[in-house]
């Protein structure tokens, strides 16, 4: 007997617009012989279905199943048709507007088909500077609103062709309703200027290849904002570029065609090459080969790890296609290419990134010799995301293109929240339902253009998100521009305002993005957050109960000598630890290149202007000022990250004996330091701290809280694999699992997340 015919109205929510989830269900609908209809809306892909029962049971199985490779489907709702299917097809009809229940995708690089059609050249497509699918290309970064189409994106001036058109009407083409497509005819078009905005004449790529082999540096439009370009292994051009965009020290990324050409330079392991190509592209940390800094001189100096990122714009693909002669077909992709090109945030002084073509000439005049730019508008800045390898796979040092905004889902589902995160690497967060979406890297709130940054992706987050908050969370420290911006939101429309504890917030929120609401354990370790006390955090152990957290105990305070400049001078807290020591004296010979040696070492025996912190970040820096790796930083986290590198070098060793001592549940790694004010061997001293800090904190965990098989691992200084490593072996041979970030980075780019759901809670439990 024949399954008897059924109709349903069926309901689809996640990341289901502009990732041909709607040719998807057309072509199963059709291969199931059903009738009906899809559409997307504000909320997301909404489908009526008639036919036979077991055929709509499988169609419902598939839709969540056998979905898109961009898609990410959070929940399929069926209930009766309230009419039957008119006609016996199945067809595609217009979007429909209203309050928005979904979320546009993330931006994806050029897919395998796409670059077939690229490197084609008997195609209509070949070397077509903005070629896209329904499977790849730009998403967030174009789009202005919800539902996903053409007329809410900034191609919106660019009428399909004829051609175009007909790929976007028909359902069997892979660029069925793909919103971006264009081909050259009425596609966007390519431009060089030079640093004077004058049009350089002839073929805008092969012309900007030539002037970075000149060593001149190059404005390059991207996805979500312009990269400044220099050839990398132009060490006079790197260094140029260094110096125009007042960046002494900190490390650049380096595009590469390929993994088999980023072998030359870095240790990849197995399964490696295979997140260097994620379709998001994160630019990837890797360990440095020997030759890597003679070849890339002055691109990471002094660290043991390169930021390496393999192309994903057509146009950055087609950078090295020219380099590579033009060869027809894919198989050079497979092949070590010489090409190798720095790739950095244009962003003049730590302002945000530079998106419009106007704005790039003027801000950037004199940092670039030339500008290869578009006619096609970014609408929401977003830089690249850079990640680490960990054994647990991907862990995020800065989260934004290619994840933005991509939603995390919380353990539970209450009314919309804002979150406004901290000061540095800031970023902010908006719930709906039981999705926390977190907004693209921001960055530090030290200048007004940051600023304005932060309001702007506020209120972008907001309206595509279709909510009205109904509180805002912020850090507890009054002076962040986060924490004002939050007074100042609350206050104009009438909400309530909510203070989360720094230490709180980070723990809270990798509990969220694991979907634990019990208490837990959580060891928060980072730079510095204001405490509930007024005094400077950083080394925590707190005990985390949804909305409310108790301080089972800390690091042993250490004086910052100057107040916050000790942050930036490790110098300084060598002094401090010397002088808890008892080596005050010592101070001044210790450090005879530092004019402030005397004045820091009568502070500190005064007690003046030494505010104690608990920090788990001044003390790595303390042990870098100590063993003489570094002692004014050039940037933020630079002392960790080298004591790191010669760690790594020096290799496994055992941990000091008694060189911890535990106390009311007081952290003190007196006793190691005692060693390492006398170690002579950066290298080995580097291991010692290490191997030490990782024993230290096991034994910690046993005496203060002997019964837990689990602890939360958070904050910055959880980006130091040396020291996770450590721990999860230790603690792993006492019964305890760590449990890490995955989703956001352990540092204070996760930190609104955090706040978001203990500002849930608070509300749910309140």
């Amino acid at each position: 007997m024949s399954d008897s015919i059924v109709c349903r109205h069926i309901r689809v929510s996640g990341v289901v617009q502009g990732v041909g989830f709607r040719p998807f269900v057309w072509r199963l609908a059709r291969e199931l012989g059903l009738a009906g209809w899809v559409r997307n809306d504000s909320r997301g892909v909404e489908i009526e279905v008639c036919g036979a029962a077991g055929q709509v049971r499988t169609l419902l199985e598939r839709l969540e199943h056998d979905a898109p490779p961009l898609a990410r489907v959070n929940a399929v709702v069926a209930r009766d048709a309230s009419s039957v299917c008119a006609g016996e097809g199945f067809v595609i009809i217009d979007s429909r507007n209203g309050r928005a229940g979904t979320m546009i995708g993330h931006d994806t690089a050029v897919c395998r088909d796409c670059l077939g059609e690229l490197f084609d050249p008997g195609g209509r497509r070949w070397r077509h500077p903005f070629i896209n699918c329904t499977n790849c290309g730009p998403r967030y970064t174009i789009s202005r609103g919800l539902p996903y189409d053409r007329v809410r994106t900034s191609l919106k001036p660019f009428p399909m062709c004829s051609r175009c058109h007909h790929e976007y009407r028909r359902p069997e083409d892979r660029r069925f309703h793909a919103e971006a497509n264009c081909c050259p005819k009425c596609g966007p078009q390519l431009l060089l200027l030079d640093g004077e905005g004058h049009r350089i004449g002839g073929d805008p790529i092969a012309a900007t290849l030539d002037l970075l082999r000149q060593g001149k540096i190059v404005a390059i439009k991207g996805l979500g904002g312009f990269h400044l370009a220099c050839d990398a292994h132009d060490a006079v051009a790197v260094a140029l570029l260094r110096e125009r965009k007042q960046r002494e020290e900190k490390p650049f990324v380096v595009m590469l065609a390929n993994a088999a050409s980023a072998a030359r330079y870095v240790q990849i392991g197995i399964g490696e090459p295979g997140l260097l190509s994620l379709p998001t592209r994160p630019a990837i940390l890797l360990r440095k080969r020997s030759q890597c800094d003679a070849a890339l001189a002055g691109v990471a100096p002094g660290l043991a790890w390169l930021g390496v990122m393999l192309p994903y714009t057509p146009v950055q693909f087609l950078l090295f296609h020219e380099a590579a002669r033009r060869p027809a077909g894919t198989g050079w992709l497979e092949r070590a290419q010489d090409l190798a090109l720095v790739m950095t945030s244009a962003n003049p002084g730590g302002e945000p990134l530079v998106i419009g073509n106007s704005e790039a000439l003027l801000r950037l005049y004199g940092i670039a010799d030339a500008f290869l730019m578009h006619d096609r508008d970014i609408v929401a800045r977003c830089d690249d995301s850079v990640a680490r390898i960990s054994s647990t796979g991907l862990q995020f040092i800065r989260r934004a293109r290619g994840y933005t905004p991509r939603s995390i889902r919380l353990p539970a589902s209450g009314p919309s929240v804002l979150a406004v995160g901290g000061w540095y690497k800031n970023t902010v967060c908006v719930t709906r339902g039981d999705e926390a979406f977190v907004s693209q890297h921001i960055g530090d709130l030290d200048n007004a253009a940051a600023c304005d940054f932060l309001e702007e992706t506020v209120g972008q987050l907001v309206k595509l998100l279709g909510v009205e908050p109904t509180i805002v969370a912020h850090d507890l420290h009054p002076d962040f521009h986060s924490t004002r911006f939050a007074a100042d939101f609350a206050e104009q429309r009438g909400l309530p305002l909510l203070g989360v504890q720094h230490h709180h917030a980070h723990a809270a929120a990798v509990l969220a993005e694991h979907g634990i609401r019990e208490r837990a354990l959580a060891l928060s370790l980072d730079g510095v957050g204001l405490g509930t006390d007024g005094s400077a955090w950083g080394g925590e152990l707190l005990r985390i109960d949804g909305a409310n957290f108790t301080r089972l105990g800390h690091l042993a305070p250490l004086g910052l000598p100057g107040g916050d400049r000790a942050a930036n001078e490790p110098w300084r807290m060598a002094a401090a630890m010397l002088h808890r020591l008892g080596q005050t004296t010592e101070i001044r010979q210790r450090f005879p290149d530092q004019p402030a040696a005397a004045a820091v070492a009568q502070m500190l025996a005064g007690d003046i202007h030494c505010p104690p912190t608990t920090s788990a970040g001044r003390i790595f820096d303390a042990a870098a000022g100590l063993l003489g790796v570094r002692e004014v930083m050039a940037y933020e986290g630079q002392a960790a990250m080298l004591l790191e590198g010669l760690a790594q070098r020096y290799g496994d060793i055992l941990p000091l004996d008694h060189g911890w001592k535990i106390d009311g549940g007081v952290l003190d790694l007196l006793p190691l330091f005692a060693v390492l004010a006398d170690e002579r061997s950066a290298e080995r001293g580097a291991a010692l701290f290490h191997a030490t800090l990782a024993a230290a904190i096991a034994d910690w965990l046993r005496v203060v809280a002997p019964d837990e098989k689990a602890v939360v691992a958070s904050g910055g200084c959880f980006l130091n694999q040396m020291l996770l490593r450590g721990l999860r072996a230790r603690l792993g041979a006492q019964g305890i699992q760590v449990i890490e970030s995955h989703q956001v980075p352990p540092n204070d780019g996760g930190l609104s997340v955090g706040q978001a759901w203990v500002a849930l809670q608070h509300l749910l439990d309140g």
